[in-house]
């Protein structure tokens, strides 16, 4: 009989994981094997995909191609039961247009939530290997293709296992590679014990070719670059739902390209290029600002005169170095959210 169960035990698994992404409302997903490791207290999904009911494109939203769930044993020794995951070359696709149809039908409630039913006790470590994360659009013409590559992502004490005097007790760090081959490091402390996380982290992305933005420049902006590099740093934190955060572009050397493509848009392009020539610290050859974000994460926004007044700054005082500046923290986050319960609570 236990024979039996042992090898009837994997489809009956995989049953139960085709029915969990079944039940997901506006969704479809299935799953093409389950392996069992009842020793190390493990099981291993392979070929894992969701994707919406009513997609218009055979894109899938997630495929993940083998994800390992299993008993964090170090996690014992501080007498919790909690487990791991590992996902090696997951996938998420972003497709606009599918993401936009029936939003009514998914709220009713959220698809993560019943994904977290495939893990049957508390997820503490994740690591993800060579993932890739992409946003797409496809009416956009020519089609818009935003995505990292080579995501290698690491984030420990997800509940709180170690327990530590701090109010942010997870660490997270991970490196991907985006369009143009500019390098991305993400990295900072979180508390994901909470419906929404609190969170300090910093990340950077470095040396993308900016010809690689061309399909989003163009569609959204009418411009294309020739040559130069393109850099993003910034910062967030976030506590009790209140953020607080900034993002600083770098263009380095960037050149547009002249095309003929009729008086008008030969006028826009000209029209650029001279903001760009009068706004750009001819020094070091960038064109930069510092956006500021801050309030509520129902209602956040960017503060648009310190933002124009950041180009003014890069390009007549002093150009922005191409780091994190490290000027937020959690508590800037804090006093933040404190401010505006005080403000509610009058």
């Amino acid at each position: 009989m236990l024979l039996i169960f042992r090898i009837a035990l994997p489809y009956i698994v995989k049953d139960y994981v085709n029915k969990v992404l079944a039940d997901i409302p506006g969704y479809y997903g299935h799953v093409e094997d389950i392996d069992l490791a009842l020793i190390r207290g493990a099981y291993t999904i392979k070929g894992m995909y969701l994707n919406k009911v009513n997609a218009n494109s055979d894109v899938p939203f997630l495929d993940f191609k083998k994800t390992d769930i299993s008993i964090e044993w170090k996690a014992l020794i501080h007498g919790k039961i909690v487990s791991e995951i590992i996902m090696k070359e997951p996938t998420v696709i972003y497709v606009f247009e599918d993401q936009q149809q029936d939003t009514a039908q998914t709220d009713t409630e959220d698809w993560s939530k019943a994904l977290t039913d495939l893990v049957p006790i508390d997820i503490n470590q994740l690591t993800v290997k060579q993932g890739k994360f992409a946003f797409l659009q496809l009416q956009a013409d020519p089609n818009i293709d935003l995505n990292l590559s080579n995501v290698n992502l690491s984030a420990s004490n997800l509940r709180n296992v170690v327990e530590k005097t701090r109010t942010l007790p997870s660490t997270i760090y991970a490196t991907a590679v985006s369009i143009g081959n500019g390098n991305v490091i993400l990295k900072g402390d979180m508390n994901l014990v909470k419906e929404i996380p609190d969170m300090d982290i910093s990340f950077s992305l470095e040396k993308a070719n900016a010809k690689a933005l061309n399909d989003f420049t163009n569609f959204y902006a009418g411009i294309d670059f020739d040559e130069g590099t393109f850099d993003l740093f910034g910062e967030m934190a976030i506590a009790d739902g209140y953020l607080k955060g900034s993002f600083k572009p770098i263009l380095r050397n960037a050149k547009l390209i002249g095309k003929d493509d009729g008086f008008l848009k030969t006028l826009w392009e000209g029209f650029v290029g001279f903001f760009k020539f009068l706004l750009k610290n001819h020094r070091q050859d960038t064109l930069a600002t510092k956006i500021p974000i801050e309030g509520d994460l129902n209602s956040a926004k960017t503060k648009i005169i310190p933002t124009i007044t950041g180009i003014f700054k890069n390009a007549w005082i002093k150009a922005y170095k191409g780091v994190v500046d490290d000027d937020l923290n959690f508590k800037d986050a804090t006093e933040g959210a404190d401010a505006l319960e005080e403000k509610k609570s009058k």
